[in-house]
Order: structure tokens, then C-alpha cells, then sequence
């Protein structure tokens, strides 16, 4: 559903006065300005103003904002189960008994001009999947990466089957010296492309997560040569982690690390803390929302390194991690209280791998398959454009832009939720059978 002028319907609460606006004047009083008695679009206030009045109504109808998904809104009715999900003005509902969807949407419709949009296909130009014979449920964002192959004029080109060639090391010597290059360098629109590609990783891209991390850190051109060589020398470990739900990602992160670890188990070690974090609000987030019964249990954490999984769970005193800082140990009391389990996993087994590095094909696309990513196209059987095949701009890193722009072009799903059918009094409810669990690198 979509919110006509929703800004319209906020309130003020705060005395706002304004010109009089063009061809609306008072002739008997040009002068003299008008003060608003509600709120109107070019206010500062006006999405907070909506956003309140909206709060205010959706409760009367006795929703209850989630306490750590603020656009999130439930109602429980017994049996009956209803989500609301507000972005600006718009909404998206869901929930087991079609006449209480009904009953919302009348509701809605009495508080504000409201347009109803049908059974949801597309939310902020993210496609909406369904394979009702299997269940499923998924997100695509096909549509959006052809628009930005399009914009870049690459809506011709060959695709790859991997964000970035596997293999290729990128430095930040290998940035244009000459004021000439530099000049050339300057006309390609690179940072826009990596800020377009990047809206489609926080969605749907997990796979990609890697690479566009990677690239955004190199859109600057400043900084002497000196300077690079001791960055690189000193470079940050790289983050990364993915949550899944019944065999699908529903959170990731790829990005550096925010100090230098002088060993892998610590740079693991901190990475599993990051990761127990956003598994604290996963986890009160879906108990919040009551269809996955598991949460109650711990969610596991899979670690490939030994070092760093006996670090976190009992303290250790060593010579080598008496400088980790307090805050990467908040992990085991995390661990204390319930809300993790850390285990290890093999190395080979761990779908992390490609939010930290670039991988080749078969495993790359193996992992992608173990998060939930399929593929929905006909062109998977394309040959590979490799960066050395390319060579239309000089310098490595635009030659995996092109690898990464090609390889979002494929449509894929990522798998929210697996429904299963359980009869109660005639309706269906949602419920998931396993938690979330978590594996990083």
C-alpha cells in the first residue's frame, strides 16, 4: 500500500510561519506572512511529523512498534499474526488470515488516502519472488542492475561469472602518477557506478559484498606514493560474516577491520565479536517477531580457526593477546549469557569465505548457492570477460568494475523464509524450525 501526500497528515507542534505562497496572496495584507497548521513537504520536520502521526493511528488499531526494528509493527490476535512494515509511505503487510489483512487496510484507508497496490510484487524496486510450490520466498533486484548497466552503457557487454577475478591483486600503486592520467581517470564515473552497485549488495548482493567493499576504498586519488606503500604494508584485515535462516542469508557484512590484528587468530577473533553483536539483535529481533520457535536457543557462530574459537570461550592468559582491546572481549560474556554458541567449522565448509576474498568459480558459486542465491536466468552458460581480456580503461581496479558490474547482472533470489504448513483452527502460521546461525572469516 502506498500513502497519498502522506507529510500532509503530520502535526505541528512547534510555531511555523511562512510566505504567502504565489497566487494565493492576501491583497489587503501582501505582507504579512502565514503560520501552518499542519505540516507540509519542505519542512524539516515533515517525515518526523508523518512518522509520528502514523505511529499514533497504526497503535489505536493495537499494533505495537518492534523495540529493535523501529519501521517493524505487530499484532498478535491468538492464532492470527499480522506484520506491518512502513519505508516513508510505504507499506507492506503480511500475515496468516486474509480478513484481518482487510480489516487493516480499511483501517488504514479511514486514516489516510491510501492506494492499494494488489499483493505485493515489487518494494523499493526490489522484486518480490515467489515459488509457492516449494514454499519459497525471495528478493531479486534484476529490474534496478539493468537500469545501472544501462546508465553505465554496458548493457551490451559480456557478463562473468565472479565479482573479481580470482587472483588479481590490486595496490594502491597502481592509481595513475601523471597528471595525465590522472585527468583520464577523472572523466570515468566510478564512484557513482560503486555507489549504484552498492544499494543492490546491502539488498540482495551478498556475493558481491567483497569486491564493492574492496573498490569504494579506492575512489580517492590523493595521497603520496610514500603514504600508500606504508598503507599497504600495513594494511587492516578484512571482516566478514553472513547469517542464515533455514538456508538463507539474511544479514552479511564484508568490510576492513577497524585496528590492525598482528595475527590471524586475532583478526578472527575480532571479527567473531562484530559478528555476536549482530547476532544479539538478530536474535531479539526475531523473538520479537515470535515465528521462529528455535531463537530461544542459542544461535551458533562457525569459526575456522581454532586459536580464536578457544579464545572466545574461556578467558586465556597469553603474551601474544594481552593488547586486544576490552571491547572485542564483550564476545564471552556474550557466550556467558546464552545468547551465542562459537564452534569450528572447516575451512573449505565456511560460506564466509567470499566476503574476505575473491575466490575462484566453483567455490565461489558453491558458497553463493549454501546462502540461498540461485539462478533465475538463461545466460548462466556466458563465457567468463576476465580483467585481462577487457582493457578498456588502464588500471587493474577498472577492470573489476567491469567484472563486478557484469556479474550483478545476473538475476538471482536470496531465500527469506521456508514456510511450513501447520493447521490450527483452520490457518496457516509461519514458523521456521531451525535459528539462525552465523559464519565468518
Amino acid at each position: 500500500m502506498d500513502v497519498k501526500t502522506a507529510f500532509l497528515n503530520g502535526k505541528l507542534t512547534e510555531d511555523v510561519y511562512m510566505e504567502q505562497p504565489e497566487g494565493f496572496e492576501d491583497p489587503k495584507n501582501p505582507n504579512k506572512v502565514r503560520k501552518l497548521l499542519k505540516s507540509i513537504y519542505g519542512l524539516k520536520q515533515a517525515s518526523r511529523s508523518w512518522n509520528l502521526r502514523f505511529d499514533e493511528r497504526i497503535k489505536e488499531f493495537g499494533f505495537a512498534k518492534s523495540e529493535f526494528e523501529p519501521c517493524v509493527y505487530t499484532k498478535f490476535s491468538g492464532s492470527i499474526v499480522t506484520f506491518l512494515v512502513l519505508y516513508v509511505d510505504d507499506i507492506l503487510l503480511i500475515g496468516n488470515d486474509v480478513p484481518t489483512l482487510q480489516s487493516v487496510k480499511s483501517w488504514l484507508s479511514r486514516c489516510f488516502q491510501m492506494k492499494d497496490l494488489g499483493e505485493a510484487a515489487y518494494i523499493l524496486g526490489i522484486k518480490i519472488y515467489r515459488n509457492r510450490s516449494k514454499r519459497l520466498i525471495g528478493l531479486s533486484q534484476s529490474t534496478y542492475i539493468v537500469k545501472i548497466l544501462k546508465r553505465f552503457r554496458m548493457d551490451e557487454s559480456k557478463k562473468g561469472f565472479i565479482p573479481t577475478e580470482y587472483g588479481i591483486v590490486l595496490s594502491k600503486t597502481q592509481r595513475p602518477v601523471s597528471s595525465q592520467d590522472q585527468d583520464k581517470i577523472k572523466s570515468v564515473p566510478y564512484a557513482s557506478a560503486i555507489g549504484s552497485i552498492m544499494y543492490a549488495m546491502l539488498c540482495t548482493r551478498p556475493d558481491v559484498a567483497y569486491s564493492i567493499s574492496t573498490e569504494s576504498r579506492r575512489t580517492s586519488l590523493g595521497g603520496c606514493q610514500e603514504h600508500s606503500q606504508v598503507s599497504e604494508k600495513n594494511e587492516r584485515h578484512v571482516l566478514g560474516y553472513v547469517f542464515t535462516l533455514n538456508g538463507g542469508a539474511i544479514s552479511w557484512k564484508s568490510s576492513k577491520q577497524d585496528t590492525i590484528a598482528d595475527s590471524t587468530t586475532e583478526a578472527e577473533y575480532i571479527a567473531a565479536s562484530d559478528a555476536a553483536k549482530e547476532a544479539v539483535w538478530l536474535r531479539n529481533f526475531l523473538s520479537d517477531l515470535r515465528v521462529v520457535a528455535s531463537i530461544s536457543r542459542p544461535i551458533d557462530i562457525f569459526c575456522d580457526n581454532s586459536g580464536a574459537v578457544a579464545q572466545a570461550k574461556e578467558p586465556r592468559e597469553h603474551h601474544k593477546s594481552r593488547h586486544v582491546l576490552i571491547k572485542y572481549h564483550l564476545i564471552r560474556e556474550i557466550i556467558g549469557r546464552g545468547d551465542v554458541r562459537i564452534c569450528k567449522i572447516p575451512k573449505e565448509e565456511n560460506v564466509a569465505d567470499p566476503l574476505t576474498k575473491p575466490l575462484a568459480r566453483v567455490k565461489h558459486e558453491a558458497h553463493a548457492n549454501s546462502i540461498g542465491m540461485q539462478y533465475l536466468d538463461e545466460d548462466r552458460g556466458r563465457g567468463l570477460r576476465t580483467s585481462r581480456e577487457i582493457g578498456a580503461i588502464e588500471g587493474s581496479i577498472d577492470r573489476v568494475l567491469e567484472i563486478i558490474l557484469w556479474w550483478s547482472k545476473h538475476v538471482i533470489i536470496v531465500k527469506l523464509i521456508k514456510v511450513l504448513r501447520e493447521k490450527t483452527k483452520g490457518r496457516e502460521l509461519l514458523e521456521v524450525p531451525v535459528a539462525p546461525k552465523a559464519q565468518f572469516n
